[in-house]
C-alpha cells in the first residue's frame, strides 16, 4: 500500500497539504516500508484560494491509499477523498518513519474498517498489474 506524507524537510509530517514543498511517497508492506519518491513543488504555495496548486499534488498521490498532513483545507480534503485517498492529520510534526511503523503495527493487528478499505486500494492495483 502506498502512503503519502506532506513534508517540508522529507523527514517529518510538518506541512499543510496545499503549502507543502514536498510529498514523500512510501510503500508500506507487512514486513516493513521503503521510500519510493519525493515530489517537489515550487511557486507560491501559500496563495489561499488558488485551487490550481492542488491539481499536481492530487496527481502525485493518486495511487496512494493514505495521505498524512499537518493540516488540510476543506476543498483539498474533499478532492483527496474523492480520489479514494484517506487524509490523516497529525497534531504536531511527527517523523515519517515513526508514522510508518505505527501504521504497520495497526495493519498487522486488527485494522479498523476504513483502513481495511484503504488496504484494498493497494491490493486492487496489484491485481491489475498481474492481469
Amino acid at each position: 500500500m502506498k502512503v503519502a506524507f506532506a513534508t517540508q524537510d522529507l523527514k517529518r509530517v510538518d506541512a499543510h497539504f496545499g503549502w507543502a514543498r514536498n510529498i514523500a511517497i512510501y510503500e508500506l508492506e507487512p514486513e516493513g516500508h521503503r521510500f519510493l519518491q519525493a515530489v517537489e513543488f515550487a511557486g507560491d504555495l501559500q496563495e489561499d484560494g488558488n485551487e490550481d496548486k492542488l491539481a499536481p499534488k492530487i496527481e502525485a498521490i493518486k495511487d496512494c491509499a493514505i495521505l498524512y498532513v499537518a493540516a488540510i483545507g476543506g476543498s483539498g480534503a474533499a478532492r483527496v477523498v474523492a480520489n479514494n485517498i484517506h487524509p490523516m492529520k497529525v497534531n504536531q510534526p511527527e517523523p515519517i518513519d515513526d508514522l510508518l511503523e505505527k501504521l504497520r503495527d495497526v495493519l498487522n493487528g486488527t485494522p479498523p474498517p476504513w483502513l481495511r478499505k484503504a488496504m484494498g486500494k493497494g491490493a486492487a492495483r496489484t491485481l491489475d498489474f498481474e492481469d
